[in-house]
């Protein structure tokens, strides 16, 4: 079904960055493309370029029922699901609240996992389909001020793995995008997360922080991807007959990870602390 001209993509968190630009290019390539967000006014200038439409909150079971029965009563069953919607919750570990959390998980983790549960019976009986999970390298290791963030992305790189394997056998295939830094205005959401307590003692670290991800993040520097660079990978990941199980977008997961991966932990701790001083 993924390879039809005919068969629908539904995106989740289409209001801007590689949401946006995702259902773009899958709309240009002439594929029916439902783009979705919480707040469906984000869309007008998708549904301009084509793109059926709609309100879907991905922490809301009814929101999730109600998106793909639309998809599925004009199509059968869902081609592909793009999870992208996600958020970064910052701040040091101690001062993240439990229900800070929560919701971080509701969001990046058990929306994530609720669509794909949706969409799977229609899937299963056409015996094809394709889910595609936005995963992060924060996902491959964790960086001081973003735990909360990495945690919901290291959960699905064990979610995607377990997920290809139970469902191979029914003609469906799931794929995890690993991109590293993306020029969005994700780092100002980031930001604005970080939660703020009188006399913190991160107060400092705080700064450090959101200065140096205003540094990584800048149009231009080096190693940044842009939202449409991850988009095309989107669409490979979604079309390829035979897809890799990670697709790794920019420099960041291809080299941090071996870093990680070969140098004793207090070595890393060092390189981390160079990049983050608290």
């Amino acid at each position: 079904m993924f390879g039809r001209m005919n068969s629908p993509v539904l995106i989740t968190g289409c209001s801007s960055g590689i949401g946006r630009a995702t259902a773009l290019a899958f709309a240009r390539a002439g594929r029916p493309t439902w783009a979705t967000a919480r707040n469906p006014e984000t869309l007008d200038e998708l549904a301009a370029a084509g793109c059926r439409t709609m309100a879907l909150d991905v922490t809301d079971e009814e929101s999730r029922v109600e998106a793909v029965k639309r998809v599925e009563a004009e199509h059968g069953a869902v081609g592909v699901l793009v999870n992208n919607a996600g958020y970064a919750q910052t701040g040091p570990v101690e001062e993240v609240s439990l229900e800070l959390l929560r919701e971080q998980f509701e969001t990046n983790v058990f929306g994530l996992i609720g669509m794909a549960q949706l969409v799977l019976p229609a899937m299963r009986a056409a015996g094809s389909g394709r889910i595609v999970n936005l995963g992060s390298a924060g996902g491959l290791m964790a960086f001081p001020g973003v735990s909360a963030y990495a945690m919901t992305k290291w959960s699905l790189e064990a979610m995607s793995d377990a997920l290809r394997y139970e469902t191979r056998s029914f003609g469906i295939r799931v794929v995890l995008l690993e991109p590293g830094g993306v020029v969005s205005n994700f780092a100002a959401t980031e930001e604005a997360s970080w939660p703020q307590y009188a006399d913190s003692p991160y107060a400092g670290f705080r700064r450090n922080h959101r200065d140096r991800m205003a540094r990584f993040n800048r149009a231009g520097a080096p190693g940044m991807s842009s939202p449409e660079d991850v988009a095309k990978a989107i669409v490979r990941a979604a079309t390829a007959s035979r897809p890799r199980a990670r697709y790794k977008v920019g420099v960041a997961p291809r080299v941090l990870p071996v870093l990680y991966r070969s140098l004793p932990a207090a070595g890393w701790d060092a390189f981390v602390g160079r990049m983050f001083p608290v």
